[in-house]
């Protein structure tokens, strides 16, 4: 069979799509790519205020994970700047530096098993599955919960598990962890965090009221049970709601 032959004009359209493709991906690369170094300049302004800086395994996680791939559709065009943003049901997600400081302060090394309370749209979640052995996280939004557990189910996070349900109550099947992360503030911490939370484990989480004074605190348990309790920065996050509220 003698070869098909294209007009010219048609193989510039169909190369100019596949640059096209080409292109849009590459870009979404060098947005990430962008971001991680502007995360290297605001950690360096935060050091001035007391923050501690961001260490280079996590910023090299955040420089791998899709977040376009984990925002609205309307949302893909800011993915990648240092904002948090709008995901639906009232909720966002959160900025990628303080994903990236809670990760840190998190301490989470390859081995540990990590509690996620928020999993909104599954960034954050998303980070953790790059660090930690297993990561479990609970959306009390039921469409968010399960939008999330889909895009992170075709995304070949094979190291997260998801459940909708009351994030204030924890996950008692799965407990101990090596390091929980609360992505909504309580205005009091959960004990059944606490008691969740493997001695040496780490409890990261904004604590305060919707329109006050909200501070990122990071709680260690200690032998016996005792807590050591550092406050980070402040910060604002949505409230942590509970079944019936």
């Amino acid at each position: 069979m003698a070869p098909v032959r294209f007009p010219r004009t048609v193989l510039a359209i169909c190369s100019g799509f596949a640059l096209g493709i080409a292109c849009a991906q590459t870009d979404y690369e060098s947005e990430r790519r962008a971001l991680v170094e502007q995360l290297r300049e605001d950690s360096r302004r935060a050091g001035e205020y007391g923050a501690p800086p961001l260490s280079d395994r996590t910023l090299a996680v955040l420089g791998q994970v899709p977040r376009h791939e984990l925002v609205p559709e309307d949302q893909k065009r800011y993915a990648y700047e240092n904002r948090p943003l709008p995901i639906g049901a009232g909720q966002t997600i959160s900025q990628p530096y303080i994903v990236a400081l809670m990760t840190d302060l998190a301490q989470v090394t390859k081995d540990d098993v990590v509690l996620e309370i928020g999993t909104g749209s599954g960034y954050q979640a998303a980070v953790l599955a790059g660090l930690a052995r297993h990561v479990y996280t609970i959306e009390i939004v039921e469409v968010l919960g399960e939008r999330a557990a889909k895009t992170l189910a075709s995304l070949g996070y094979c190291n997260v598990t998801t459940r909708v349900g009351d994030g204030y109550k924890g996950w008692p099947d799965q407990a101990p962890f090596d390091a929980i992360l609360v992505t909504a503030a309580p205005e009091e911490i959960p004990q059944p965090l606490i008691d969740q939370l493997a001695v040496g484990g780490r409890l990261v989480v904004p604590v305060g009221a919707e329109h006050a004074v909200q501070t990122l605190k990071v709680l260690t348990k200690q032998e016996q049970g005792a807590l050591q309790v550092k406050d980070v920065i402040a910060v604002r996050f949505v409230p942590l709601t509970r079944d019936g509220d």
